[in-house]
């Protein structure tokens, strides 16, 4: 027995598991989890095949309870036994401990079969609208948004970037009632409209400053992650420069979603005069899709080429995402680009209620699409994991590097005929993204076929 409690701690020692800091399985072996004998893809470190991975589990955050006196019945209300007072239970991340190519399954609590699935680092999402609610209207404090943890590990997504819904003014409700309040990581872009995506004030110029959304951003620099412009119709750079001004003070990226305007703003400007390296074009393949001088300007010109300042751009930094949404990807814009190898930096859904049910769906769904129009699976994985963390400077996401948060996806990816209607068109495609599990900060969150469960009757306690 002494030999055996040695060996272990050996094991321990020599790196087999990254979790000193972590708590311990269930039944005390190094390893909560271990996900066996799945297709494995890691962009940030050029992992492309079958291995293990092991993770320890963390806990959530408890505030503390002080004690409760019983309560006797009355007024149809049952008794209630005396509580014991409760400390507060910090929370801790379960994180990655060991990437291997064969993990002793002994080590570990549970074992997840993952053979013939593939195994991610959990999802990013860059562009949402999570400002659920019944004060605001629009996509601010109101229903036409969503509740977080609903709508994210169902698609294997953990961390999500809430694309402009609130500004300055209303940040810190946003923050108490979403991204305290969800298990899901919920970063933000603040709106460089004070008053956020109310549906009425995005062409307020008045609304529109710098220094008071700066100081916001650095007030909450783990939580807010860039400035967003949105929607502002009318032929006017002041917008863009203001919420390029905020983004310099706060040193964070810009998120820009076009209006409209007569005739339309060029994008050469926008990327190659405006933006910083870094900044990020939303939307990549909308706009009015013809060489209609009104509107907003298409990356793709009418003969299915990318236009050449667009490369000039993607050389220079600037980062191209698709924020799928409603109406925001073009048929005409989103197939040529990809068959001429111009794939999207991030894939993002532009995610509310208006979009989830028309041909955006879900973030697995957009993956598919782009891989039936010829987008290599690892380079879709990286879009939607690697890329997206470097692109809102959050690096220490978006990997299954040894020590990371345990935040993972696992996917089938079933074969058959599919079809993706899309504006202006459908194309068909062989193979559609299945999520079967997800988990955040090493804990289920997720699991379409309990995976994670051993069959039959759960044992008695």
């Amino acid at each position: 027995m002494r030999t055996k409690h040695f060996l272990l701690f050996v094991l321990v020692i020599l790196g087999l598991s990254a979790s000193a800091q972590q708590p311990a399985a269930p039944s005390g072996k190094p390893y909560s989890y271990i996900i066996k004998g799945g297709h494995l893809i890691d962009p940030k470190n050029n992992i492309n095949e079958i291995m293990d991975l092991a993770v320890t589990s963390g806990t959530r955050a408890q505030a503390a309870r002080p004690a409760m006196a019983a309560r006797p019945a009355e007024n149809g209300r049952p008794a209630r036994p005396a509580m014991p007072a409760r400390a507060a239970v910090p929370a801790s991340e379960g994180k990655v401990a060991l990437v291997a190519k064969n993990i002793n399954p002994d080590l570990a609590d549970r074992v997840i079969d993952a053979k013939g699935l593939y195994v991610t680092p959990g999802l990013i999402d860059i562009h949402v609208h999570f400002f659920w609610g019944h004060d605001g209207s629009y996509l601010k404090n109101a229903a036409t948004a969503l509740p977080a943890d609903g709508f994210t590990f169902r698609t294997g997504v953990t961390t999500v970037v809430d694309a402009g819904c609130t500004g300055w003014r209303d940040f810190e409700l946003y923050k108490k009632r979403t991204i305290d309040a969800s298990q899901t990581r919920v970063l933000a872009m603040l709106n460089i409209v004070g008053t956020g995506m109310d549906g009425a004030g995005e062409n307020n110029i008045d609304e529109m400053d710098p220094q008071k959304t700066a100081e916001m951003a650095k007030k909450y620099p783990n939580d807010i992650v860039g400035v967003k412009l949105a929607h502002f119709s009318g032929r006017t750079w002041v917008p863009t420069d203001r919420t390029i001004e905020a983004g310099r003070l706060a040193n964070i990226p810009i998120m820009v979603d076009f209006g409209s305007s007569d005739p339309f703003l060029p994008l050469d400007s926008l990327f190659n005069v405006k933006f910083r390296k870094g900044d990020i074009y939303t939307h990549a393949f909308g706009g009015n899709g013809t060489d209609n001088p009104n509107g907003r300007e298409s990356i793709v010109d009418m003969n299915g080429k990318i236009k050449p300042f667009v490369y000039k751009a993607r050389e220079k930094g600037v980062i191209f995402d698709v924020g799928f949404g409603g109406a925001s990807y073009l048929y005409n814009q989103g197939v040529p680009a990809v068959k001429a190898g111009f794939y999207p930096n991030t894939i993002s859904t532009d995610l509310h209620t208006g979009s989830m049910n028309g041909p955006m769906k879900t973030m697995e769904n957009i993956m598919g699409l782009f891989m039936a129009t010829g987008m290599p699976l690892k380079d879709v994985i990286a879009a939607s994991t690697w890329h997206p963390a470097q692109a809102i400077k959050r690096e220490e996401l978006g990997n299954l590097s040894q020590g990371s948060v345990a935040d993972i996806a696992i996917f089938k990816i079933n074969d058959g005929k599919f079809g993706w209607p899309v504006r202006g068109g459908k194309f068909e495609g062989s193979q559609r993204f299945q999520t079967e599990m997800t988990l955040r900060a090493g804990n289920v969150v997720y699991d379409l076929d309990g995976i994670s469960q051993p069959a039959g009757p759960t044992p008695t306690r």
